[in-house]
């Protein structure tokens, strides 16, 4: 057993030798060959690549399918890197378009105020909103325009469609606004085209309800609604909202003011609409009935012009 392995190995060693000196000489003559420049040699070696390359498509599918795995792979890299880019890029354009969207909505809003026809004899000041006291009891805002300004107890606010409220309590520098939708409020209203006058009460909700109404047959959902004037509390004209109906039955405002964002008001100097000195003058009568003489602090009656009557008046004439 021994001799026999070690014959084998005397021949393998020799035959590796041969194998790799005619393995040498091939490349050698290859290299020769591709580096003679020569046109017979030229046109050998076009020959050859003809004949070879062709068939060796099978031979380098497994090169060709590396590249293209490797070219795939740095081609997904790069849309990685530019899908978190973009993802970047998305964010900071969120962050710009809301920014974006509150401008041209206060910028529409300054348009609205500045496009909404009204009675031409009366005349406005734009005041912004400072602060929105509003509560499940009372509905308020305060603006920045006082008595400095002009402003004047009871001249309507809108917004720059619809009526927002009325000024109610008036500062140097800043005024309070009730809103249409505060309980405290009472607006005189005409519903188009009907004509039908009724009261706007408010009632701590976002759509008040349309009290003493005329004759409710004629008035519809979506008919509009309109100041009527009366009472001097409003001028007549400026736009409220529309009638809608609740699931009771009962009628009531869809305002057109977009109470939501209110940032600038319009306040109307009505001129022309007498002033409320007193608030209790709005339910009471000026002069009350001539009841006589009201008495002095004494006792003794006095006359019209407040002075006292008596014996001893008389014994002074």
């Amino acid at each position: 057993m021994a001799s026999d392995r070690s014959s084998s190995d005397d021949f393998t060693a020799p035959l590796k030798r041969l194998l790799l000196i005619i393995l040498v000489l091939l490349l050698s003559g290859i290299f020769l060959v591709w580096r003679i420049d020569s046109p017979r040699v030229e046109r050998f070696r076009a020959q050859v690549i003809d004949r070879v390359v062709p068939n060796m498509d099978w031979a380098m599918a497994p090169v060709t399918g590396t590249i293209r795995l490797m070219r795939d792979f740095q081609s997904y890299q790069r849309l990685s890197d530019q899908n978190e880019e973009l993802r970047r890029e998305l964010r900071q354009m969120t962050a710009w378009k809301e920014a974006a969207l509150q401008l041209e909505q206060e910028n529409a809003r300054l348009r609205d105020l500045n496009n909404v026809r009204l009675d031409p004899r009366l005349t406005y000041i734009t005041a912004v909103v400072l602060a929105d006291s509003g509560s499940p009891f009372r509905q308020s805002v305060l603006i920045n325009v006082g008595s400095r300004d002009g402003i004047v107890d009871g001249w309507a606010t809108m917004d720059g469609i619809g009526v927002v409220g009325r000024i109610s309590g008036v500062g140097r520098n800043t005024s309070r606004v009730i809103l249409l939708t505060d309980a405290t409020s009472r607006i005189p209203a005409e519903i188009q085209p009907s004509g039908q006058r009724a009261l706007i009460t408010g009632d701590n909700t976002a759509a008040p309800p349309i009290d003493f109404l005329e004759n409710p047959d004629l008035v519809r959902p979506g008919d509009r609604i309109v100041t009527s004037g009366d009472g001097e509390v409003f001028p007549p004209g400026l736009l409220i909202g529309q009638v809608a109906q609740d699931p009771g039955g009962r009628l009531r405002v869809r305002l057109s003011a977009d109470y939501e964002r209110l940032e600038f008001l319009r306040v109307l100097r009505d001129h022309g609409a007498r002033r409320v000195a007193n608030p209790s003058g709005l339910i009471l009568p000026e002069d009350l009935p001539d009841a006589g003489p009201a008495p002095s602090a004494d006792g003794a009656p006095t006359d019209e012009d407040g002075t006292e009557t008596g014996e001893d008046t008389r014994r002074d004439g």
